[in-house]
């Protein structure tokens, strides 16, 4: 027993580590694909957000190069510098501003007149549609080791304030800027850091994903800027980033799996590893058998008992027979149960019974025993071996059980031509109608619980139970009533003119035959101390 334990608990083990894994495995990737779409978005907002400051800067930019090329002052003038000082004092996106003559810097707000540079201008980068060119060359414009942007048009040029993108929130994206208008070449040159960034992701909105790599990219919507910006971001970068959400999906998957691995191993014990258990517990007599007091309610003596069947697991889990039951039936071994319960009984009360003609036991016995060809050849020869009259024997079938009508009718025929009484349990809750109680030929009917707990309330059933108790006293059936636990419920049944037996917690639980000879033995002192005294 000990290493059955050691061998359940083993594969619950390893079916918990297994779920836990595919937990973790499952929630690493659905928290990968949630990073990545908030990668997505993070970078479409990223992106938007530079293109609308571009677009200002444009504005601005475009603002400052009209004015300088309808400028009224002579070229470079000192008139001209002062106009080009005023122009850069209004601007916020501006660092310089000059004039170009023979592709040279003639004069700048930060040159002056009087050093113009020998050097020509390097390539543009790009030409807008609107003929502005576009330079990034840091060392010609005089700010080395800072990316600068310069933009000329006609003979006027202006230098964007190189300082304005660290001052943005801070992001893990790379960017890269795009003029739509350039030449074919020139955007391929663009590209060239990634070759993946093709012409159509970096010029047109695009949120996309090609092998590694997501990228979002926003274009300008104003004709004088053309240029559009993709925001990219790697995926190891983008689970970097992101980690510590990564984190909290892959616990919740794997708690989760854990969890559910814990629960399905916990089923699967109970619903297949309890089959053997109870065919185990079968096969060594490891079932109990309880007793419970059926009352008289004129007297309140005991009439007799149920024999009701208990079954503790390998665990030390009590299981109800509601469950090990219908697992027996369902896997076609409820009949070892009976024969087990039948041999209890008998072992226990054969004396009891042979004694005392007036008492009586109750066997549960379930609709597969009804179709069984042993359960009465059984049954007579276990009574026969104990010399136990069938009549001390009283056998409780189901509602359910009678479903089988013609196999019940016919068993219940023979029960009742050996001696039997029948008893319809549960009666009021199952299959059986009233209608054809007589064909059945029971002795009894056994109110159900539900019948009695409705006592002093409000509810339907209680309107039914005079009927019921009328059609039992038509029929002449003996009345037991379940599930007495008050004294209320007890006087309920007792003012009726005919005979009714009961059995419930008021009167006594069930408990192990020992205990119960002991309750029937001072039933007994009481009944001779008041005949005494009588």
């Amino acid at each position: 027993m000990k290493r059955s334990l050691k061998i359940r608990a083993f594969v619950a083990l390893v079916a918990t580590v297994f779920a836990a894994v595919c937990g973790v495995l499952a929630g690493y990737w659905i928290g990968r694909e949630f990073t990545l779409s908030l990668t997505v978005r993070e970078l479409d907002r990223y992106a938007s957000r530079s293109i609308a400051e571009s677009d200002m800067y444009a504005h601005d930019d475009h603002s400052v190069l009209d004015a300088m090329n309808v400028s009224r002052y002579p070229y470079c003038s000192e008139e001209d510098i002062g106009f080009l000082n005023g122009l850069l004092y209004h601007s916020v996106f501006l660092k310089e501003i000059g004039r170009i003559r023979d592709n040279r810097i003639v004069c700048s707000t930060t040159l002056g007149r009087e050093h113009p540079s020998s050097t020509e201008l390097p390539k543009p980068e790009g030409i807008g549609t609107d003929g502005v060119k576009v330079y990034r060359d840091p060392v010609f414009f005089g700010l080395p080791n800072v990316a600068v942007t310069t933009l000329q048009a006609g003979d006027s040029y202006v230098v964007l304030y190189p300082y304005f993108e660290s001052l943005r929130e801070p992001s893990a994206a790379h960017m890269k800027t795009t003029v739509m208008s350039a030449p074919q070449s020139e955007s391929a040159d663009l590209a060239e850091k990634n070759s993946q960034l093709t012409q159509p992701i970096a010029t047109r909105k695009n949120d996309v994903r090609i092998g590694d790599t997501l990228y979002s990219t926003r274009c300008s919507s104003l004709s004088i800027d053309n240029i559009c910006i993709t925001a990219s971001l790697s995926v190891p970068e983008a689970l970097q980033v992101n980690r510590r959400e990564l984190k909290v999906f892959v616990l919740f998957g794997g708690l989760a799996g854990a969890f559910f691995g814990f629960f399905c191993s916990i089923v699967y014990r109970r619903n297949h590893g309890m089959e053997h258990q109870l065919r185990r517990a079968i096969r060594k007599d490891r079932l109990c058998v309880a007793y419970q007091p059926i009352i008289d309610l004129a007297t309140r003596r005991i009439a007799g008992a149920e024999a009701l069947v208990r079954w503790t697991d390998e665990e030390g889990f009590a299981v109800g027979p509601d469950i090990f039951i219908k697992i027996a039936e369902k896997h076609g071994f409820v009949g070892e149960i009976t024969r087990l319960v039948v041999r209890h009984v008998l072992r226990d009360f054969a004396e009891t019974l042979r004694a005392n003609p007036e008492f009586h036991l109750s066997v549960n016995v379930a609709a597969a025993d009804l179709s069984d060809p042993k359960f009465l050849p059984m049954l007579d020869e276990s009574l026969h071996r104990a010399s136990v009259p069938a009549e001390s024997v009283a056998i409780e079938i189901t509602e359910s059980s009678t479903a089988l009508y013609k196999v019940a009718v016919e068993t219940i025929h023979q029960l009742r031509r050996r001696g039997h009484s029948i008893h319809i349990d549960d009666f009021g809750t199952g299959y059986s109608s009233l209608s054809y109680l007589h064909d059945l030929s029971v002795d009894a009917i056994k109110i159900d619980r539900s019948f009695t707990q409705s006592i002093g309330t409000e509810a339907v059933t209680v309107a039914i139970l005079p009927q019921i108790l009328a059609m039992a006293q038509a029929l002449n059936l003996l009345v037991i009533v379940e599930g007495i636990e008050t004294e209320q419920q007890a006087e309920y049944f007792a003012i009726h003119s005919q005979p009714v037996l009961a059995q419930g917690w008021l009167f006594g639980r069930p408990v192990p035959s020992e205990q119960f000879h002991r309750l029937l033995a001072e039933d007994r002192k009481k009944a001779t101390a008041s005949e005494c005294a009588v």
